[in-house]
């Protein structure tokens, strides 16, 4: 009976998506030098056609197989027929790719991927390709990346929530959802609730009475009541926050997805018991550095209400 392929043959990686301006090529370009700097040799390879003037290295690049421009001349689709059209030829192609993934032997890889929603949560390309992968021995995490301004947002929060848990329907892969932009949260205003809140997603209840108050989504209460009810009872969406300017903050989320796909488990590189463990009980780690966030949001939150008092 076998038991599935020795462990020298699997190839690790991410893949990285999410909405467009959610921070996925940085994210890219930061883990690139976060592995670097930590041992781990890595490559990147860009599978968004619409991606330009590239800030990290890439060792394999649609661009070279199609790009979105070309597409929409040739075609005269709009940019979202194009990205679609784009990853439809790909999957067409993927003897293309897989000849210039085996040049990258004992390689750890990330996936920077389109951002386009519907290609997640209504298109079968790119599922088709994660599974093609995982067919090569690819043992993949999705990094689904959602830009953190939307916790300030009831209404959008939901709605983010919804993308999230069907992208993770849809793709298929162990999956860790990561609000990205950390660094920058407490621009965005005031958050109805603590962090952990958010990041947890807790008893959604709360959101929905907070959202009753106001006059023009009080009119859609039922509709908002359904719709965190389906979220419950899947039960399955929760955050891990990223700054990528701090390196904690990158570990945890690196932690995250090494447990997803089983990374941590192997002998692939030297390790130690701490970060071994690290990874295994992840879930502790991950309430210290969201604890963390948390206490900078309010120390800065604090410190505005004091300037406005002294204003007055």
């Amino acid at each position: 009976m076998s038991s599935g392929p020795p462990r020298s043959c699997l190839r690790f990686g991410q893949v990285v998506i999410g909405p467009p301006g959610s921070g996925k090529t940085t994210y890219c370009r930061a883990m690139q030098e976060f592995l670097s700097h930590t041992g781990r040799k890595v490559v990147v390879i860009n599978l968004d056609p619409a991606n330009e003037g590239l800030p990290y290295s890439s060792a394999v690049d649609i661009s070279e197989l199609v790009t979105l421009d070309d597409v929409m001349e040739g075609l005269k689709l709009g940019p979202n027929g194009g990205l679609i059209y784009c990853m439809e030829y790909l999957e067409a192609n993927l003897d293309w790719l897989e000849g210039k993934l085996k040049e990258h032997q004992e390689y750890y890889f990330l996936f920077d991927c389109p951002g386009q929603v519907e290609l997640y949560t209504h298109n079968s390309s790119v599922r088709n390709i994660f599974a093609q992968l995982s067919k090569w021995n690819f043992r993949l995490t999705a990094v689904h990346l959602v830009d953190s301004h939307y916790c300030a947002d009831p209404a959008k929060f939901i709605s983010v929530l919804c993308t999230s848990l069907s992208t993770m329907l849809q793709v298929e892969l162990p999956h860790v959802n990561v609000l990205s932009k950390m660094d920058l949260i407490e621009q965005y205003g005031k958050l109805a609730f603590n962090l952990d809140f958010y990041t947890e997603v807790m008893d959604l209840s709360y959101l929905v009475e907070h959202l009753a108050a106001d006059p023009f989504f009080s009119k859609f209460h039922r509709l908002n009541v359904k719709l965190s009810e389906v979220i419950q009872d899947y039960s399955l969406v929760s955050f891990v926050p990223l700054n990528v300017q701090d390196k904690n903050s990158m570990m945890q989320v690196l932690c995250a997805v090494d447990k997803a796909n089983g990374y941590c488990f192997g002998d692939l590189e030297e390790r130690n018991l701490q970060a071994m463990m690290s990874a295994a009980v992840g879930a502790d780690f991950q309430f210290d550095s969201t604890l963390a966030v948390q206490e900078k949001y309010v120390e800065l939150s604090k410190k505005s209400l004091e300037e406005e008092v002294m204003d007055l």
